[in-house]
């Protein structure tokens, strides 16, 4: 299906031939496209900032409204139908990442013929499935025990619990396609236009809330209010981007072919299994610590271990704008400019790690000391072992983003399918012969020794990837 475009002009092609000039103003572009990119970078960068800051700041601002209007039993419904609607996030089938891939090359040699048909394939392959997913929810929703499903007492209402499930279901199922249009516009570098649509739908759920409590409206009615931002930012910027922006790229259910199927269904489903294996990897102390220490000793593991996760989100904010301008990049064959923002985007990630890792280690004792009411999550040497596991990733993040960039997987997949194995032996011995504190700092041991090489590894081998196409386009 991919027509053969003319190539851009590459970093390593030489000039000299063609005489200083020519030279001079082949250089002058390559900079021009390099500060492009970088100016892409940035806003991309702080407008996901803005746009994390509203994903946080709403939820916050929503938790008294939604206390006060729903009482601490609806409420507590409410939380543990967000957490089961959570599990959605894996229902993409890592497709969403394949199409960021195979769009940023496309992006890089304008080949919007083969673009379309990425598009086209992915809503033909989520439409589809989401659409009977959710149809399936609601044929058999009056079938599933969802009082007993989610631990509610026998006094509460299972008419409200199936309606907040259905409602909250239905619109993280029917978001999947929909969210599609941000792997489109992230993989264009139209990375800052795509977070201000994200955080428009983050924001319209506090007046929707408001308006629904002030028309004193049903309980069920108020939860739907809280999960359709999302759902009517993605529906009316998939609207303005294929209708406005790039119609050339609109999804044709009639252009299909199953070889572009099953290349995003092969890269899709890789990234699927990653994100799995590390899901499953980080997911895994909790248990570990539940089996050998015991659930107070989870509490004391869980708390410091959630605050101090919102260092890896500040971390994904920097860090995942570098997909999309590293598969523009190695597609151009530009490695300087690859090899130069890994290197600065390595400092500046674990930079924005260490900081308020520092922060929370020094201070952390009294943080926890004042914020809860007993001595839960103030050990030092656990702030300390924690801060140190998130500064790692911090710092080896951008050589991912390069390998994905590349669709370059499986020496990632090997690498945390290594830590997993390896990991949870350790932790569980170390848990019982050290206790919890013991955890973060056998992570980070496991993870120089079993990802971190392989990191290197994929890195490399991505550049050297590009490299040979480059000389293979010449």
């Amino acid at each position: 299906m991919t027509r053969p475009m003319a190539a851009e002009p590459r970093r390593t092609v030489s000039t000299a031939a063609a005489g200083p000039s020519v030279a001079v103003l082949e250089t002058r572009d390559l900079g021009e496209q390099d500060g492009a990119r970088s100016r892409r970078l940035l806003s991309g960068i702080l407008t996901a900032a803005v746009s994390r800051a509203a994903g946080l700041l709403v939820p916050l601002l929503l938790i008294p409204i939604m206390l006060s209007y729903l009482g601490p039993e609806r409420y507590g419904l409410w939380t543990a139908v967000l957490a089961l609607a959570g599990m959605a996030a894996f229902a993409d089938l890592g497709l969403g990442n394949g199409l960021m891939t195979k769009l940023a090359r496309c992006y890089s040699t304008g080949d919007t013929v083969s673009a379309r048909g990425y598009v086209s394939s992915s809503y033909w392959l989520l439409v589809p499935m989401s659409l009977g997913a959710c149809g399936l929810l609601w044929l058999l929703g009056s079938t599933i025990p969802w009082s007993s499903l989610l631990g509610l007492p026998s006094t509460a209402s299972g008419s409200e619990a199936r309606g907040m499930v259905l409602i909250c279901l239905s619109a993280f199922v029917l978001n999947i396609p929909l969210s599609l249009v941000t792997r489109v516009q992230y993989a264009y570098q139209q990375v800052a236009v795509s977070n201000l649509w994200q955080t428009a739908g983050n924001v319209v759920a506090l007046p929707l809330v408001l308006t629904a409590v002030w028309a004193e409206l049903s309980p069920v009615t108020v939860v739907a209010a809280t999960v359709v931002g999302p759902l009517i930012a993605n529906a009316a910027n998939s609207v303005w981007l294929y209708t406005s922006r790039m119609p050339e790229i609109r999804p044709r259910f009639g252009q299909l072919e199953p070889e572009v199927m099953r290349d995003l269904l092969r890269l899709g489903g890789l990234f699927f299994l990653l994100t799995v294996v590390i899901s499953a990897a980080n997911s895994a102390d909790n248990l570990i610590i539940a089996h050998t220490r015991g659930l107070h000793a989870v509490t004391e593991y869980a708390v410091p271990a959630k605050v101090l996760a919102q260092v890896g989100m500040l971390v994904s904010l920097v860090n995942v704008p570098l997909w999309p301008a590293n598969g523009e990049a190695l597609n151009k064959g530009d490695l300087v400019w690859v090899r130069r923002t890994v290197r600065r985007m390595t400092l500046i990630s674990a930079a924005v790690a260490t900081v308020p890792a520092v922060i929370f280690v020094s201070v952390g004792e009294q943080i926890f000391a004042a914020w809860l009411p007993g001595p839960l999550g103030g050990d030092r040497w656990l702030l300390a072992g924690l801060a140190a596991w998130w500064i790692l990733l911090a710092g080896i993040g951008p050589r991912f983003m390069v390998q994905n960039a590349a669709g370059l997987v499986r020496p990632q997949l090997i690498g945390w399918a290594a830590f997993l194995a390896i990991s949870v032996v350790l932790k569980w011995y170390g848990s019982e012969k050290w206790g919890v504190v013991a955890v973060p700092f056998i992570a980070v041991g496991v993870y120089l020794v079993t990802v971190l090489p392989a990191a290197l590894y994929g890195y490399r081998a991505a550049l050297r990837t590009s490299a040979h196409g480059t000389e293979s386009a010449r």
